[in-house]
Parts: structure tokens; sequence; C-alpha cells
């Protein structure tokens, strides 16, 4: 979710780096805190095995955050960004188009995640889990570092999502080629698994680092990797106005499940609008979000609260109107303490 400009950490390339003239500027918000700022420098000056968890979506097209690309965002027009204003009645949301990179940025994003690999190896205790979206044309980018970095795979959450991405008919030629579509219209985002190795067995690993495993929905039910989840709502998009915002009915169940025991610090290093971080307020857990870019720090900051107190608004307008809140997928019940096993 983060800015792209994230690769220009000049170490990656041996060149001097880059001066940033903003001051760094932090946020705190009930056992969590934001901060503006590389999130690359971040890491490397953070004590090793002392992040729980990594929930992030970070910056797969690099382009699309880019400073030229973010001004044609804002001003609705051109560049990455521009895609065709309606599909078959449905009016688009602004989607980078990632078929645009070329040789260049695929390679600048294999030097990111191979940077962002090393360091999140290092920073992670042992068993931490790493929860990190993808998309379908560019996970190898992701996949190939962080297991050359020595994280284990565990597997993929699948979003099922009905999105408008994909599906189209040849550009300018779609009434010549009504019956084609270029690509697949999307269902479904993925979110890959990692893992750090543990120490030892599972059990040996919970007991010290309180890692190694996921949390479980209930005693009756494990986490699972299908998540059915509808698009961002609307009143989600006004609170945090950001071209990847998630919604907090998805987050909150994979930023739950990823303290196996309820307790650690979650790190998201590509921040974006918050949502993480409003998802481990909302659980009561503890969370570090960093955002490079000013623009999104700032709805990051005056989005969280709002973001992590829709459920409870909700409740409270049920219960004043006396009508039933509407039950969500996340609402399902938090884990119930654990059979003894004689």
């Amino acid at each position: 979710m983060a800015d792209g400009s994230l690769l220009l950490d000049r170490d990656l390339f041996g060149h001097t780096p880059v001066v940033r003239r903003h001051r760094p500027h932090r946020a705190a918000f009930k056992g969590s805190e934001i901060l503006l700022g590389d999130s690359l420098t971040w890491l490397r000056a953070r004590p090793a095995d002392t992040i729980h968890a990594i929930v992030t979506d970070p910056p797969y097209g690099l382009r699309e955050f880019t400073e030229v690309e973010k001004g044609k965002l804002r001003n609705g027009r051109g560049g990455v960004w521009r895609i065709p204003p309606s599909f078959d009645g449905c009016q688009r949301k602004p989607l980078p188009r990632f078929t645009v990179l070329d040789d260049g940025d695929r390679l600048a994003l294999r030097f990111l995640f191979e940077a962002f690999a090393r360091e999140a190896m290092r920073v992670l205790v042992p068993g931490g889990h790493m929860i990190i979206a993808t998309n379908p044309l560019l996970s190898h980018f992701v996949y190939l570092p962080l297991m050359a970095a020595g994280f284990e795979k565990r597997g993929e959450i699948i979003r099922l999502v009905q999105t408008l991405r994909g599906g189209d008919r040849p550009k300018n030629a779609h009434v010549e080629f009504s019956d084609v579509t270029v690509m697949p219209r999307s269902g479904w985002e993925p979110w890959v698994l990692f893992r750090k190795p543990c120490e030892g067995r599972v059990q040996d690993n919970l007991r010290k680092w309180g890692t190694g495993g996921l949390r479980r929905i209930s005693d009756v039910e494990p986490f699972g990797d299908v998540i059915r989840s509808a698009p961002t709502r609307s009143e989600e998009r006004r609170i945090a106005p950001h071209p990847s915002l998630k919604p907090q009915v998805f987050m909150r169940q994979i930023v739950r499940a990823s303290l196996p025991l309820g307790k650690g610090t979650v790190l998201d290093p590509f921040m974006g609008a918050g949502s993480t971080i409003a998802a481990c307020i909302a659980l009561g857990y503890e969370g570090i979000g960093i955002e490079l870019d000013p623009a999104y720090f700032a709805i990051a900051k005056d989005a969280i609260p709002g973001l992590a107190g829709l459920d409870a608004a909700r409740k409270r307008k049920s219960a004043a109107s006396g009508r039933k809140p509407r039950h969500a997928a996340s609402k399902r019940p938090l884990a119930r303490p654990q059979k003894k096993v004689r």
C-alpha cells in the first residue's frame, strides 16, 4: 500500500542515499503506532527478533506510487492508473495496470523484495508469520526472494472477491473482437503465507516466542485459507480514501490469525491508509505501521480511529434503532479457552 519510491533507497544500487526533507512523524493509538518514513531504513535499525507478525500489502507496480503517477491519480487522469471508466455498465475504481511494467520496473521490484526479505527475516521472531498480499501476475517477485531469504512458504489465503480487474475486450478494438476477453475477470486475491523457521517443535516455539501457528477462530473451528470478502465498502473509502484500501471485515480475520496466542506486535511496513493498524486496534493487538508518502500518512492518522471503530459504531446505531446488527464474516466468535487434553 505504500509509496513505491521506497525503492529509491540508494543503498540498494550503491548510490548515495536520498536525504528526505520532511521530518519524521508518528502517531499513537491504543497500544499501536504509525510512523512516516522509509520502512527499509526502519527495519535496519530495529533490533532482531522483536516483531511477531507482518501483515501487509506492498507496492507491486512501484511505478504507480511514484510522485508522477500519484499526481496523475489524484488529478483523475493519465498514467498507469488510467483505466476505462466503466465495465459492462459498472463504474470502475482506479487500479494500476501491472502489464505496463518494463524490464527495469521488474528488476527494481526484485531488488525491493530481496532487501525487504532480508530485513524481515532478521526482525521477525522465530515462528513469526508474514501474510502478504500478492497479485497473480507478479506473485513470483515475492515468493522467490522470501524463500531465498530462508522463509518457509506455508500456503496461500484466498480472498474471494469479485473485482472489476480483467475481463476487458481488446483495447480500441472492442467492437471488432466483441467475443474476446484479453484476461480473465478476476474473482480472487491471493495473500501468501510465509513463516520464519521455528526453534525446535511448534509447541516449544509457542512457549518461548508465542508464535509458530495461527490463531483458531474457535475451539471447534480452525483458521481457513479461503475467506469470502466483498469489495471495500463506500463507508470505509469515505473514511480512508486510498486506492488500495482493504476492508476491515477481511483485515481483522487475517490480523487476528497472525498472532496464535493473541500476544505480540504486528508490523505493516507498507501501511497505506492504515487498515492493518485499524484491525490491530479493533482486536486489542499491538501494531506498528510505516508509510513513506506524507499524504497517505495523513490519511491514515485521521482514518485509523474511524476504521477501528466501525463495528462498535454500527452496534450503537442498531441498538438505538432497536434492530439487530447484521452479522459479517469478521464477527465470528473469538477463540474460547482450549479444552485441556488429559
